[in-house]
Parts: structure tokens; C-alpha cells; sequence
């Protein structure tokens, strides 16, 4: 016999097919951006089965081809991937994954995983959204990276069709939704205004670097002023 909210399960699987199918998408992107900035293709499938992480993944591959060296390029990375470890402290709650479920768990904690568990009213709702979300993610995101990456290949070289800025196209298509409140515009901004100070005075992805200090450093002052005013 069914369950009473087997329908509410099903939403919810819908809803994490639909997110799967749209980042998965992001993919094409990277296998091309990746082979463009140097990467080979072994490499370029290994960087989105092991690292599985978008921004990390283009953020790596756009310092790699604006001429950045492996360090700038891993600590811009690693920066960016900071926040998969705070959702990780939310999504453990959760899950409470065990053994080898909880490796599991941990690579397929990204955004939109996250987003879709977090989103449920139940507990277990929220344990269907993660692993439906996070699985269709990881399956998608490989197949297409291999597709981009043999495309790409196959192209010559990428940036003839303007495909060096899949990165920045990806990260302003990821960006725009999240710029729903004045504070989020206002650090965006200044952001923003830092990359571009600094982009023609020094190497590549120290930028980027510098610009996450001071979106940090504006993102904190409201929060200084509430507590301050408290």
C-alpha cells in the first residue's frame, strides 16, 4: 500500500531531476574551458570526479588559462571550496550518514544538493532531495565534462568560438539569483571593483583572491552594525 505522502516524495524527486539536468548542463562548459586552458583530457575527467565542485572547477581553469601558476590556481580554488565544508555541518544533521555513506555524503555535498535538502519541511524528505540531487548532479556533471572535454578537443582551440568565457559566463549565470537583497548587490559590487583594480596590476587569480577578502570584509560590516546596535 502507499504511503500517504509518496506524492510529496515524487515533488521531490522532480525537483532534484530538474536541478540535475540544469547544472549538469554547466559541464559542456568546463570540458571545454579545461582542455582550452591546458588540461589534459585524463585530467579534465579526473578534476570533476574528485574535486566536484563547479566554481572550484572553473575558477582552477580560468586562473590555469590566463597564465596563473598551480599555486594561485589551487588556492583560488580551495577558497571558493570553503563553503561545501560549512554546508557540511548543516547537511550532517540531516543525514546522519554513517561508514561509507558518510564519504559519499561528503562528495556530494555542493550547493545544489544542499539547497534541495535544506528546502524540505521533513527529515526525510530532505534525505531524498540530497541523494537524489547530489547523485543526478555527480552523474550529469561527469557526462557532459567528458563531452565538453572531447569537443573541445576536437575544436582546436576553444577560445576561436569565444568559449574562454564559459567561466565567467557560468559564474554570473550562478551569481544573479543569489543578488536578491541590497547588502548581497553592494558586496557583489565590491567585489567586483577589486578584480578589476587589480586585474591589470598583478598575476592571474590574485585577483580573484582578493576580491573574496573583500567581499568577506563588506559582508561582515551590516552584521558589526546589528550586533553594535544591539
Amino acid at each position: 500500500m502507499s504511503e500517504p505522502d509518496d506524492p510529496r516524495r515524487t515533488a521531490v524527486l522532480r525537483q532534484a531531476l530538474s536541478v540535475a539536468l540544469a547544472t549538469g548542463s554547466y559541464g559542456i562548459s568546463f570540458g571545454a574551458l579545461a582542455v582550452a586552458s591546458g588540461l589534459t583530457l585524463p585530467q579534465t575527467v579526473l578534476l570533476s570526479l574528485l574535486l566536484f565542485s563547479g566554481g572550484s572547477q572553473f575558477a582552477l581553469a580560468g586562473v590555469l588559462g590566463a597564465g596563473g601558476g598551480g599555486a594561485a590556481a589551487v588556492a583560488t580554488s580551495t577558497l571558493l571550496g570553503v563553503r561545501n565544508g560549512l554546508y557540511g555541518l548543516q547537511v550532517a544533521r540531516l543525514l546522519e550518514a554513517r561508514g561509507w555513506r558518510r564519504l559519499v555524503a561528503a562528495q556530494l555535498t555542493i550547493d545544489e544538493s544542499t539547497a534541495v535538502a535544506v528546502g524540505q519541511p521533513e527529515t526525510r524528505l530532505a534525505r531524498v532531495g540530497f541523494w537524489a540531487t547530489g547523485l543526478g548532479v555527480f552523474a550529469l556533471w561527469n557526462l557532459t565534462t567528458l563531452v565538453g572535454a572531447l569537443v573541445g578537443s576536437a575544436m582546436g582551440d576553444p577560445r576561436t568560438y569565444g568559449l574562454d568565457a564559459a567561466a565567467v559566463a557560468a559564474f554570473c549565470a550562478l551569481l544573479w539569483p543569489r543578488l536578491d537583497r541590497p547588502v548581497t548587490r553592494v558586496v557583489a559590487v565590491a567585489a567586483a571593483l577589486v578584480a578589476l583594480v587589480l586585474s591589470p596590476l598583478s598575476p592571474p587569480g590574485v585577483p580573484v583572491l582578493a576580491a573574496a577578502g573583500a567581499a568577506l570584509v563588506a559582508g561582515a560590516i551590516p552584521t558589526r552594525r546589528r550586533a553594535a546596535a544591539a
